[in-house]
């Protein structure tokens, strides 16, 4: 599947009917997440291999995964109601998705003991909780041998810094999030954020 194939594919899934602030729940551009999968793909770690979407929200980059020929994807979410409507999104386009309602932080099975051949997230940039990112980081590098994930651009030199001696940045690729205005404390209606994609191997695998 091509790029432009699956952005618009993942376009037609749906998004929170509610989003919790205090969890940052902003669904994943279809552009942007496209784009990650397809970076994956192009280093070949989708087809074929096991994908845990960490902080899976309404499941688009799970989703994605499974559209691009992963032979297993697990998507893990904190809230309930966001985990209704990934299951919701998967079953319409017919993809085979495990839904696992957890932390991060202290995932339940069939998460806790696994490692994944690739992980891909949309973790919080820490806007309303200070180190949000962190958990899932630290949750990437336990359950996966390499890590797809977005983070705020500047953040790269951090990012290093935080992964010293457990996980080694592979490369990077430039983008924006484009917000729309979802929620109260929103004053625009449209605020483009620029991120960077970051490629991590973990040094334990």
């Amino acid at each position: 599947m091509r790029l432009r194939q699956l952005e618009i594919t993942l376009q037609g899934l749906a998004g929170y009917e509610s989003p919790r602030p205090e969890l940052e729940q902003y669904v994943t551009p279809a552009g942007l997440g496209a784009r990650l999968l397809v970076m994956a793909a192009g280093h070949g770690e989708i087809r074929g291999r096991s994908v845990l979407d960490l902080g899976s929200g309404t499941g688009l980059l799970a989703c994605g995964a499974a559209l691009l020929g992963a032979a297993e994807v697990v998507g893990l979410e904190l809230d309930p109601d966001a985990v209704t409507v990934a299951r919701a999104n998967a079953g319409r386009l017919g993809l085979e998705v495990a839904w696992v309602a957890g932390d991060a932080a202290d995932p339940p099975e069939p998460v806790r003991s696994r490692v994944f051949d690739t992980v891909v997230m949309n973790p919080p940039f820490g806007a309303q909780v200070r180190h949000a990112d962190r958990p899932f980081v630290d949750a990437a590098l336990a359950h996966g041998r390499v890590v797809y994930g977005i983070f705020n651009a500047g953040t790269l030199p951090f990012l290093r810094r935080y992964l010293a001696g457990r996980g080694e940045v592979l490369g990077t690729v430039t983008a924006s999030l484009l917000l729309p205005r979802t929620m109260r404390h929103h004053v625009r209606d449209r605020v483009e954020v620029p991120v960077e994609v970051v490629r991590i191997r973990s040094v334990a695998r």
